[in-house]
């Protein structure tokens, strides 16, 4: 278990707990801004987040940690397996609270259009350091 612990997992818990809490803080602040002091969405839609943001994670480690050296088919196959999730966890939370009518579609480009952003930053980060070398 120390060898997971030291390998991944520890990445994995840190990298959520940051990822959650900007997002959290953010949302707020911005709640705040336009005079709203209570979180019209409720305690639901914080526990959606943390499941989005966990897929997230879910999604950075398996890109990080899957034996593919072809980062296009890395990236389709990460995508493949975490949008499903996505959109099972959206699902699943309008059992809790009824969904808008656009909720997977906001989900869909939200998704996959932070997906492509950080793919790009990889494939351009992965650029970089292989001149360098």
């Amino acid at each position: 278990m120390k060898n997971i612990w030291n390998s991944w997992l520890k990445e994995a818990v840190i990298l959520f707990c940051a990822i959650y809490t900007v997002t959290t803080i953010l949302n707020s602040i911005l709640y705040l801004a336009q005079g709203i002091v209570h979180d019209p969405n409720g305690n639901w839609h914080e526990l959606t987040r943390a499941a989005i943001v966990l897929i997230g994670v879910l999604a950075y480690e398996l890109a990080m940690h899957l034996p593919i050296s072809n980062t296009l088919l890395k990236a389709v196959v990460v995508y493949v397996i975490t949008m499903p999730l996505v959109l099972l966890t959206v699902w699943l939370s309008g059992f809790a609270d009824p969904l808008s009518p656009g909720a997977y579609t906001d989900i869909t480009i939200n998704y996959t259009g932070l997906f492509l952003l950080i793919s790009l930053i990889a494939v351009i980060t992965k650029k970089m350091n292989q001149k360098k070398h």
